[in-house]
């Protein structure tokens, strides 16, 4: 089976998405590249009943290489990530904190350092409808600069990484802000770092990911 050990990562990682409230139901996709060939996680089915036999094989111009099941209706958008950067992993979540934020702000504001290792400000994604090129570009762009996780409007958040677990992480830390900033807003308004404030951070050791 091509790519075994991936797709036995895309099922873990598809599994604790789930018990971590990242996905729900057949929402969300996961998957992993590994020269010009990607492991992606199959359309319509919920992630954590996955087994890695479900998971198709695509080349990099989407075309199926194994595998029984489609692939995610995302797989544009996947493999626009690979196009434009070195990563190894992308995972799409439907969050609640970042769909929140997605639906309402043209970005995620720097509310706190950790937005440092993600790769900068959060940027949203133009809305387009889902697993269009439309979708894949907007991303894309949002993703440019080097930043390491993006949302999309009236959608979700994409995350990327230079393998799984960081992909993973890089979600979780982005819903993590998300939440911060949705809870801190219905008290008051949240304060903003500025730039200064941030290169501070910096300089005591918080390092953000190299530019890709």
């Amino acid at each position: 089976m091509l790519l075994a050990q991936e797709r036995d990562e895309i099922v873990a990682t598809g599994r604790r998405l789930a018990e971590t409230g990242l996905v729900a139901g057949t929402s969300g996709n996961v998957s992993v590249r590994v020269g010009d060939l990607v492991a992606v996680t199959p359309g319509g089915m919920m992630l954590d009943r996955m087994e890695p036999a479900d998971c198709p094989v695509v080349s990099m111009s989407g075309r199926r290489v194994e595998g029984e099941r489609a692939p995610s209706s995302e797989t544009p958008m996947h493999l626009a990530l690979y196009e434009a950067t070195p990563a190894a992993a992308v995972v799409h979540t439907h969050s609640t904190y970042g769909a929140v934020v997605a639906t309402t702000m043209t970005e995620l504001p720097p509310i706190h350092y950790n937005t440092l290792l993600l790769g900068g400000v959060v940027k949203v994604a133009e809305y387009a409808t889902y697993g269009t090129p439309e979708l894949a570009e907007n991303v894309r762009a949002a993703m440019a600069g080097g930043r390491r996780a993006a949302l999309m409007a009236n959608h979700g958040g994409v995350a990327i990484g230079r393998d799984l677990e960081e992909a993973f992480e890089n979600a979780r830390l982005l819903e993590w802000l998300c939440g911060v900033y949705v809870r801190a807003k219905a008290i008051g308004e949240p304060r903003v770092l500025t730039d200064e404030e941030l290169a501070k951070v910096v300089e005591r050791g918080l390092t953000p990911p190299e530019p890709w």
